[in-house]
């Protein structure tokens, strides 16, 4: 009796855990998810794959979602996700293959929110790469166009804001390059050359962290060029004219210092240089003196010990870089320093030409409206005087021809000719053989 009330109560057990087990769902454990979709599974799998630092297996797992699930919701991310992994890979190669991958994100969808990421990605791939000012910057002028090409076209993408500070740090970058080789220019007296490039950086980056410096170095070359106009052998006419140009360009960066950075330590050297030009003073703006002062205080000071850390990298100090502002998105038109040249000498030898009569004069004939000129005859040219020359010398007599009494003028001329020679040829013949002597008896008279 207790044996068979135990085998129900064993059997009424097993029925009540089947029970269990059927209403129970079944766990993914590769997932850790509650679902069956493979593309998931697959997604799924990568992203730890990437937790890991598992990049190629991540990128295995990835690829295989993409070829085998091409109309899973899932491809856009696994397309964007095999650029990350290459992109934290991290080395040369990989961060050339992440843009790669990036680029083709954006072609296939350019319409996603994430083609935005994907054009920061592209960005950033130049920012780590970026050198020193004076190192090369191919990938500093990469990081700019491409950070440019991210604010130019999604404005409206939250990542917006992240583009406009490392592009701010990378034109801190460009800026610096274009002031050391302005100084170097102007330290060896290479005037025009660094008037160039002065002005190129002070139209380009006008957030550039020592602006006031480099147009105060603006303004000194223009003044020495001064100098060296006066001594130059020139007539008086046109070294006033080039004077005059040489002084208004300096005073005009002179006033850009005072009206544009009024917080910034030039701002009394431009005044005292604008008064000894007898040049008008400008007073700032109460606007332009608040502007100048945010972008002072948006910047970082580095400490010394930023600085020496800073040395022994292969990255540039981006700390003095601005926070507040817009970065420029378009370059302006580029200061170049042969046509500096050229227009100087164009203007010298114009001057020249003229002092000397040598210039090139044109004159043009101005017709009356509405009159039809009259018909003018055709030209002729005058009858040319035969050339001797062009007239055909006649064939030479040949052996045993006679001479008919018809024949022309100019055959008979011929022909005479022809005979005079034949005897003169005879008596050269002739003299040339010895002659004999002939006695003459003259008669005696009876």
């Amino acid at each position: 009796m207790f044996r068979r009330l135990f085998i129900a109560l064993l059997l009424a057990a097993s029925l009540l855990a089947g029970v269990a087990c059927k209403n129970q769902k079944a766990a993914n454990p590769l997932s850790h998810i509650n679902s069956k979709q493979p593309d998931k599974v697959l997604f799924d799998r990568a992203m730890e794959a990437m937790k890991e630092h598992k990049y190629d297996v991540a990128r295995m797992t990835l690829q295989t979602l993409i070829n085998t699930y091409p109309d899973s919701e899932f491809v856009a991310r696994a397309k964007l996700t095999v650029g990350e992994a290459w992109y934290q890979e991290g080395t040369s190669a990989g961060l050339a293959q992440a843009e790669t991958e990036f680029r083709d994100f954006i072609t296939f969808f350019p319409n996603m929110a994430e083609a935005a990421e994907a054009q920061l990605k592209i960005a950033d791939i130049h920012y780590r790469q970026m050198e020193k000012p004076d190192r090369d910057y191919t990938h500093a002028r990469r990081a700019e166009e491409e950070y440019r090409q991210l604010l130019l076209q999604y404005p409206d993408s939250k990542l917006a804001d992240i583009a406009r500070r490392r592009l701010l740090e990378v034109q801190e970058v460009l800026a610096e390059r274009q002031f050391r080789i302005a100084h170097f220019y102007y330290e060896r007296q290479s005037l025009l050359a660094a008037i160039a490039r002065a002005k190129t950086l002070t139209d380009t980056y006008p957030l550039y962290s020592r602006s006031d410096e480099a147009l105060y170095l603006l303004g000194q070359a223009y003044e020495q060029q001064v100098d060296r106009t006066r001594a130059a052998k020139l007539s008086d006419e046109l070294k006033q004219r080039l004077i005059k140009s040489y002084q208004d360009n300096a005073a005009q960066a002179y006033s850009k210092i005072v009206t544009r950075y009024p917080a910034m330590p030039r701002y009394q050297d431009a005044r005292k240089r604008l008064a000894a030009m007898n040049r008008p003073v400008p007073t700032p703006t109460p606007e332009a003196i608040a502007q100048n002062k945010k972008e002072l205080s948006s910047r970082v000071a580095s400490t010394r010990y930023d600085r020496f850390i800073n040395n022994m990298e292969k990255r540039p100090d981006t700390t003095a870089a601005a926070r507040f502002g817009q970065p420029t998105l378009v370059d302006p038109k580029e200061t170049d320093a042969p046509k500096l040249v050229r227009e100087i000498n164009s203007i010298v030898q114009s001057e020249m030409e003229a002092k000397s009569g040598t210039g090139k004069v044109s004159v043009e004939t101005v017709k009356e409206a509405g009159k039809i000129p009259e018909n003018q005859p055709l030209p002729r040219s005058p009858e040319a005087a035969v050339n001797p020359s062009d007239v055909p010398t006649p064939a030479p007599s040949q052996l045993n021809e006679s001479v008919s009494t018809s024949s022309t003028e100019a055959d008979a001329k011929a022909s005479s000719s022809t005979a005079t020679t034949k005897d003169d040829a005879k008596n050269a013949s002739s003299s040339r053989k010895p002659k004999k002597k002939r006695h003459f008896h003259l008669p005696i008279p009876l």
